[in-house]
Parts: C-alpha cells; sequence; structure tokens
C-alpha cells in the first residue's frame, strides 16, 4: 500500500513553496553584518560626553518605574546574590552569550532557512538603527550607576566585566547607552526568529533566553525594566514593517494545496493495487 501512496505523491506537481529560497552570497553578508555592527558600535559612542543629561535620564527612568509600581530591580538582584558562583554565572551570561547567540542564530538561518536569514537580518538591522538613535537622543546612566537604585555593579565587583573603570573615559563601550536594551532585544529577536523558522512542538521553549537575558541584565543592574519594554517596542515596531517570510516545504514534502495530476491508467493500477 505504501508503494501505491507514495507513486500517487510523486504524480503532484511542484508547487510554488516547493523552490528552495537561494541563499544570498555569504561574502555580501558577511561584509553587510560587519558593516552593521561597525556602524552600531562606532556610532553608540557619540552618545559618550552627556553624562549630566544620562543621570537626569536616570532619575526620571527610576521615579517612572516607581511611579507606576513596577518590582523594584532590587528584588531581581537579591536573588542573583544568594551565591558568588550565581552572580558570576549571571555576569558571564552578559558578557559571552549576547553576541555569540546572535551570530550562532544569524548562522543556522543562514544555511538552514536562507528566507527567515533574510528577513531577521533585515528585523534586527532596524531594530539596532533606532536603538541607536534613542541611544543618541537619550543617553541614560544605567541602574549600577545610581545612587537612588541602592543596587551592587554586580560586574565590578565579582567578575567579570565588560566595561571600563572610568565610564566616562571608555572607549570601547558606551556605558550611557542603557535604552533600550539590546540585550534584550536581539534575545528576543532570536527566539521570535527560531519560533518562526521551525516547527517542532517544543519552539516554544526558545522564549527561556530572552526570559533569562531580561532576569541577567535587570539583576546585574546593567538595564532598568523600561529599557526592556522599549526594546520590546521597537522590535514589534520593526516585526511590522518587515514582512515575515511564508513557510516553505523541506525538499521532497508534498504540497497539499497544489492539483491532483490527471488520473492515468498506471496511477488508476497503482491505486486500486493499494485498496486491495
Amino acid at each position: 500500500m505504501a508503494a501505491g501512496i507514495r507513486g500517487i505523491r510523486r504524480t503532484r506537481p511542484a508547487g510554488p513553496g516547493a523552490t528552495a529560497t537561494p541563499r544570498p552570497p555569504l561574502l555580501r553578508e558577511l561584509l553587510l553584518v560587519t558593516a552593521l555592527f561597525l556602524v552600531y558600535k562606532f556610532g553608540r559612542l557619540f552618545a559618550n560626553g552627556h553624562e549630566t543629561r544620562a543621570f537626569h535620564n536616570a532619575d526620571r527612568v527610576w521615579d517612572a518605574e516607581r511611579a507606576v509600581h513596577l518590582p523594584g530591580e532590587g528584588a531581581v538582584q537579591a536573588l542573583l546574590l544568594h551565591g558568588e558562583g550565581l552572580i558570576r554565572a549571571a555576569n558571564t551570561y552578559y558578557a559571552a552569550v549576547h553576541f555569540p547567540a546572535t551570530i550562532v542564530f544569524l548562522g543556522w538561518l543562514y544555511w538552514r532557512r536562507p528566507a527567515h536569514y533574510v528577513w531577521s537580518r533585515r528585523v534586527l538591522a532596524l531594530l539596532t538603527a533606532a536603538a541607536l538613535a534613542l541611544h543618541l537622543l537619550m543617553p541614560l546612566a544605567p541602574p549600577r550607576m545610581l545612587a537612588a537604585s541602592g543596587l551592587v555593579d554586580t560586574a565590578r565587583v565579582y567578575g567579570p566585566s565588560v566595561y571600563g573603570v572610568t565610564p566616562e573615559t571608555d572607549s570601547m563601550a558606551n556605558q550611557f547607552a542603557a535604552m533600550p536594551s539590546l540585550h534584550f532585544g536581539w534575545a528576543l529577536m532570536v527566539a521570535i526568529g527560531l519560533i518562526m523558522a521551525t516547527r517542532s512542538r517544543w519552539r516554544a521553549f526558545w522564549l527561556l533566553h530572552p526570559l533569562l537575558t531580561l532576569l541577567v541584565i535587570v539583576g546585574t543592574a546593567n538595564h532598568y525594566w523600561f529599557d526592556a519594554l522599549a526594546a520590546t517596542v521597537l522590535l514589534a515596531l520593526a516585526l511590522l514593517l518587515v514582512p515575515a517570510p511564508q513557510h516553505r516545504r523541506h525538499h521532497g514534502d508534498p504540497d497539499p494545496s497544489a492539483p491532483l495530476a490527471p488520473l492515468t491508467p498506471a496511477t488508476a493500477a497503482a491505486t486500486a493495487g493499494a485498496l486491495r
């Protein structure tokens, strides 16, 4: 019977979805992604030199969070400070997972889901450009620098840290660009991209990555709750502006929407044999 059914399936013409999206040229994509990263990396540095505004904005964000009765960031940090190993693991996650996870995500999509790769790259580029604009318009000191927060700079105290000791002269990173949190925005896009590109019944578990990232960025006092909220809003706008790709069938799968081929004598014989 199985042989007869397989014979019938082969008579279906391939639908439009059967054609795989070609991968973009690898060298071009490497250059493009590298250029986008460098523009973002060096563009953020232009927000340096506005420390007074950054601390003033930090006071306003902190007061706004209290006004809407958000839970204090200190509650999350207190959980992490129960053990030195736990807080070191959180600092390491903050320092070491952000970029590698995004690169692995894009690399896997490029190789296995080219259409979703192009979509995800465009969304990430739009999100990052919007974040850069907000960094320039609203410099913001992170809660670890805000005396009113009473929070511990866990990376400096326990390590590891990716930031210079003196934020004002840190030439490697702009420490006054807390809002939005691209740690959270990129992590959320990684989860959404993988959920969209796969069909596993367990794919919702990819949301654990942005959830863990949220706990880490807040618990290490690198970001406010509002930083993650701002990243979520910007990502939602980017997703609205960039159309998501249609799910394509894997090679060899039948197209359920394709019309059946005309019944030929050979097909009729195969069908009759399968039903006996």
